[in-house]
């Protein structure tokens, strides 16, 4: 089987980034700072939607997207708070409407006009896109593809990157993979033409799907499965994404130590840290700290089982050679603030 992995720590010709993961990752959150972290590169980025969710609009604090490309933001390295004097990028984002793009696309090949608002409200396009989901998924995929191809009257790139934030991983595969998917449903005409367009990209050297994942078993379990399965249609895997890896509290020492018994060396740290009190009696100092010495341990043990956990799925992921970044487990979520300071955290891994 040919291999279609996108190797490099820049990935150089890659124009359409692809992110999906598994639900709870934080896969959007991942999508907005690998955009904005492309179009501080001082091109023209645009982010897009296809869940219909306004999670863009959500996470960039601004009212809903409309069926329309806006700009959301202006880059800068600075503002990732990385050197660099280049000039500021552009970060334009779309939130796909399926029902829109359906009349768009009916009204491009077969000049319905006014013809398709009336289908629109007898509810054609809800019938059309339910019984024929793969019909849906060429809409929503040649929209992407369509801005990675589009060029302005200069004959320059209208975009300089496309991020599409994708549907999750047990299903970015059979989105992405719409040739399939109308294969029975329309062998010639627009619908086959317009797939078969949409695969050219989605297989060419311009595009990259990258996995979103977490330090966990499930999550990194889809991920290895995923990769499988977007390897085995032919579609190009990027990079893997690791998101909110919570930094060590305790060294490797520590962690080594927390299984045996060491009750009176806590009970002496906690003395000598002053919890017990100002009395001089040894006995006063342990009465007072006595409570605090099972939770401390029980804590202790439990952030060892989760480093030893981490561990093996960072293995895991290590195993699948390819591309990986890690970003930090941001507290209390993450605001516009924090999706800047990931978007430099990618820029310096080299992810853009």
């Amino acid at each position: 089987m040919e291999q279609q992995d996108r190797h490099g720590p820049d990935w150089e010709g890659v124009r359409l980034h692809v992110v999906s993961g598994k639900g709870g990752t934080g896969k959007t959150t991942v999508a907005a700072a690998l955009a904005l972290a492309l179009a501080a590169e001082g091109g023209r980025t645009l982010l897009i939607e296809v869940e219909g969710r306004q999670g863009i609009a959500e996470l960039f604090g601004i009212a809903a997207l409309p069926y329309e490309e806006r700009k959301v933001a202006t880059v800068s390295p600075a503002k990732l708070g990385l050197p660099g004097r280049g000039p500021a990028g552009e970060l334009y984002a779309l939130a796909i409407d399926t029902e829109l793009a359906l009349l768009e696309y009916l009204d491009m090949f077969y000049k319905l006009g006014r013809a398709g608002k009336a289908l629109q409200k007898v509810g054609f396009v809800d019938f059309a896109t339910t019984i024929a989901p793969g019909v849906r998924d060429v809409l929503l995929t040649g929209k992407a593809c369509e801005a990675a191809r589009r060029k302005g009257p200069d004959g320059r790139r209208a975009y300089d990157a496309i991020v599409m934030d994708a549907p999750p991983t047990g299903r970015v595969t059979r989105f992405l993979n719409v040739n399939s998917e109308v294969a029975g449903l329309a062998r010639f005409g627009p619908i086959h033409g317009q797939a078969q367009a949409v695969m050219r990209v989605l297989r060419s050297p311009e595009t990259a799907v990258h996995l979103v994942t977490l330090l966990e078993e499930m999550p990194v379990q889809e991920t290895v499965d995923g990769i499988g399965e977007l390897r085995e249609a032919k579609l190009p895997v990027g990079g893997v994404l690791v998101n909110m890896v919570r930094p060590p509290v305790l060294d490797a020492a520590a962690v080594a130590a927390v299984d045996g018994d060491h009750r009176e060396e806590v009970a002496t740290a906690l003395g000598e840290a002053g919890l017990g009190g100002r009395s001089k009696s040894a006995a006063t100092v342990r009465a007072a700290v006595e409570p605090l010495i099972d939770p401390l341990l029980d804590q202790a043990r439990e952030h060892a089982e989760r480093v030893e956990l981490e561990r093996e799925q960072r293995t895991a992921v290590q195993q699948l050679k390819l591309p990986t970044y890690e970003l930090p487990l941001l507290g209390g979520g993450v605001d516009l603030g924090g999706l800047y300071r990931l978007a430099g955290e990618l820029k310096r891994q080299g992810a853009a």
